[in-house]
């Protein structure tokens, strides 16, 4: 729910070579169940994986950061 700059400064601090979900309205926080309404001030941490058809591949309730790495290799 960071603004575009935000997570472009975040981007960039990482060196990731992606582009990352900018959702200050909430639209996409509420569709996916990230927050329960529009007032909440943070998202619950969860990493989506969308396909190049725009389908979620996988869902991942990110509950240690740290660790999320191997889930993600292992739905490859």
């Amino acid at each position: 729910m960071d603004s575009i700059a935000d997570n472009r400064a975040f981007r960039d601090k990482f060196g990731y070579p992606f582009q990352l979900l900018s959702d200050e309205s909430r639209e996409m926080s509420l569709a996916f169940g990230a927050v329960k309404d529009a007032s909440d001030q943070y998202a619950q941490r969860y990493t989506f994986v969308i396909g190049t058809d725009g389908k979620v591949e996988q869902a991942i309730d990110t509950k240690e950061p740290a660790s999320q790495a191997g889930a993600l290799l292992a739905g490859l």
